[in-house]
C-alpha cells in the first residue's frame, strides 16, 4: 500500500461536500423574527410604519416620527420541525449506507434583540439596534443514512446597526444605517473513505476494509469552524401621502463573509496500525477559509388607516439570492496543510449552489379595538431561494406565513407590550436527490465521488413566537 498516496486521497475525499450550504426552509438563511410587533402583521408594511425603535431595522427613515428618545427591546422563539419521511444513500462503491432518517434536525433557536432611537431636533434623529439577521442551527442523529453528505450545520450572526434619519417638515424623510455583523458558521460530517481505498487495495476489498476500519475506530469527521465580520449599508424612504396613508421603501446592500478558522479530521485513517485493518486514527487540521455571500434587498411598503379603528398594510421584498452561485472550502496555507497539502488560496472542495432570487409578498392588518388594546394579524408568501440543488443540509420549499399578534399600550405612561405567534406552512415536501459536483465544471458530478448519493423527502413545519416591550420616553 502506498500510504502516501492513500492520505492524499482519503484527506481529499474526507473534505468532498463537508460544506454544503447554510440554508434555510425559505428566504435563504435570513431571519424574519426581528420584532413582535412586526411580526404580528407578517412584517407587512413595516417599512411604512414605525411604530416604535423597531423602525431601526426595517426602514431607519421611519426614526422621523418618533418623538424623544424610544426603546424597543424583546425576542422570539423559532422552532422548525424538519424530519425525513423517508431516507436512503449509496456509498461511493455503490453499496447502501445502513441508518436511520436523521430525527427532527431543527432545535428551537432564540433571538433577542434591542433598539433604540433619539431625536437630537425636528429634522435629525439617530439610533441603533442589535439583531440577529441571520441563522441557522441542524443537527442529524449519528446513525442519519446521510452522514456521509451532512450532520452539523450552524450559522449565528449578530449585528449592530447605527442609523441617522433627517426629514425636510413636508412629509418626506430619508434615512441612512449600517449592519456590522459578526459571523459563526460551523460545518461537519462523517466521511466514506471507500473510495480513497479502493484506489489503493481494489474495490473488492476496499468495503470490508472500510467497514473493520469504522467498526473499530468510527468513519472519519471533518469538523470546520470559522468567523468574520462584514457590512451591509441601509438607505430608506418614508412618504406621508396624507394623514391616512404613508409609503415607504427600504433597501440594503450585499456583502461576503470570509468565514475564516480551520477543518479538523478525527479518526483520520493513517498506516500503522494493527491487524486486521493496518490502519489507526489520527486527527489532522488546516486552516481554511469559507466564503459567504449575503445578498442585496430592497423592501416596498405601504400604511393605509382605513377609519379610527383599522389600518391595513402592504408589502413586499426582492433578495437577490443568485449571487450565492457556489460554496467553496479555500487553504489558506502555502502547501503546507495536513488536510490537503494544497497552496493557499485553492479550493480544497467545492459546493454547487446556484440559488435564485426571491420575492416575499405580506399583508396585514391592526384593529385597534380600545385605546390601550390593538388586535393584529398578517400573512406572508415567502420564496425559497434553493432551485436545483437541494441538498441535506436542510431542504427549502415555499412556505406561507400565518401570523396573529396583541398590543396593550398604557394610557398613563406610553409603555407598550407586544406579543405575537407565528405558523410556517410550507408548499411541498422538499425531495433531496444529492451528489457531489466538479469546482470547474459546477453542473458536472465530480468523479472522485464515485456512486455516491443521497436521496429523502421531508415533512416540514413550524411556529414562532415573539415578545416586545417598547417605550417613548
Amino acid at each position: 500500500m502506498q500510504s502516501t498516496r492513500l492520505n492524499r486521497a482519503i484527506r481529499l475525499a474526507t473534505l468532498a461536500a463537508v460544506a454544503a450550504p447554510a440554508s434555510v426552509f425559505a428566504g435563504g438563511f435570513s431571519l424574519n423574527e426581528q420584532s413582535a410587533s412586526a411580526m404580528g402583521v407578517a412584517n407587512a408594511g413595516a417599512v411604512a410604519n414605525p411604530e416604535n425603535a423597531t423602525t431601526v431595522l426595517f426602514n431607519p427613515a421611519g426614526m422621523s416620527q418618533l418623538k424623544g428618545t424610544n426603546i424597543s427591546f424583546g425576542a422570539a422563539v423559532l422552532d422548525i420541525n424538519a424530519e425525513a419521511k423517508s431516507a436512503s444513500a449509496t456509498n461511493t462503491l455503490g453499496g447502501p449506507v445502513n441508518g436511520g432518517t436523521g430525527g427532527d434536525i431543527a432545535d428551537p433557536a432564540f433571538l433577542p434583540n434591542f433598539y433604540l432611537t433619539h431625536e437630537i431636533n425636528e429634522s435629525i434623529d439617530v439610533g441603533f439596534g442589535f439583531h440577529a439577521p441571520y441563522g441557522l442551527a441542524a443537527d442529524y442523529e449519528d446513525d442519519f443514512v446521510g452522514r456521509y453528505f451532512a450532520d452539523k450545520t450552524e450559522l449565528t450572526v449578530i449585528s449592530f446597526s447605527p442609523a441617522i434619519s433627517v426629514n425636510n417638515g413636508k412629509g418626506l424623510s430619508m434615512g441612512l444605517g449600517l449592519n456590522v455583523m459578526y459571523a459563526e458558521g460551523r460545518l461537519s460530517k462523517y466521511q466514506d473513505i471507500r473510495g480513497a481505498l479502493a484506489q489503493q487495495v481494489g474495490a473488492a476489498a476496499a468495503g470490508p476494509l472500510a467497514d473493520a476500519y469504522e467498526a473499530e475506530f468510527g468513519a472519519p469527521y471533518a469538523d470546520i469552524n470559522g468567523d468574520d465580520i462584514g457590512v451591509t449599508f441601509r438607505v430608506g424612504f418614508l412618504y406621508e401621502l396624507s394623514d391616512r396613508t404613508q409609503f415607504g421603501l427600504a433597501a440594503q446592500t450585499g456583502t461576503e463573509f470570509n468565514l475564516e478558522g480551520d477543518v479538523e479530521i478525527s479518526n483520520f485513517p493513517a498506516p500503522g496500525g494493527q491487524p486486521p485493518t493496518g490502519l489507526m486514527p489520527v486527527t489532522l487540521t488546516e486552516d481554511v477559509r469559507v466564503p459567504l455571500a449575503i445578498p442585496e434587498s430592497i423592501t416596498l411598503g405601504a400604511r393605509h388607516q382605513l377609519n379610527d379603528t383599522v389600518t391595513l398594510l402592504a408589502g413586499a421584498s426582492y433578495s437577490r439570492w443568485s449571487r450565492f452561485e457556489e460554496l467553496d472550502i479555500i487553504s489558506r496555507e502555502g502547501g503546507t496543510g495536513e488536510v490537503s497539502g494544497l497552496t493557499g488560496n485553492e479550493v480544497i472542495t467545492h459546493i454547487t449552489e446556484k440559488w435564485k432570487n426571491t420575492w416575499q409578498f405580506n399583508v396585514g392588518s391592526i384593529w385597534q379595538v380600545t385605546p390601550e388594546w390593538a388586535l393584529k394579524a398578517g400573512y406572508a408568501w415567502d420564496e425559497s431561494p434553493v432551485d436545483n440543488y437541494l441538498t441535506a443540509r436542510i431542504p427549502s420549499s415555499d412556505r406561507h406565513w400565518l401570523t396573529l399578534g396583541g398590543q396593550w399600550k398604557s394610557v398613563d405612561n406610553g409603555w407598550t407590550v407586544d406579543a405575537a405567534v407565528g405558523t410556517l406552512l410550507f408548499t411541498d415536501d422538499p425531495k433531496v436527490d444529492e451528489y457531489s459536483y466538479l469546482h470547474a465544471a459546477p453542473d458536472q458530478k465530480d468523479p472522485s465521488a464515485g456512486a455516491s448519493n443521497y436521496k429523502g423527502e421531508y415533512e416540514l413545519s413550524a411556529w414562532s413566537a415573539s415578545l416586545q416591550v417598547s417605550k417613548a420616553f
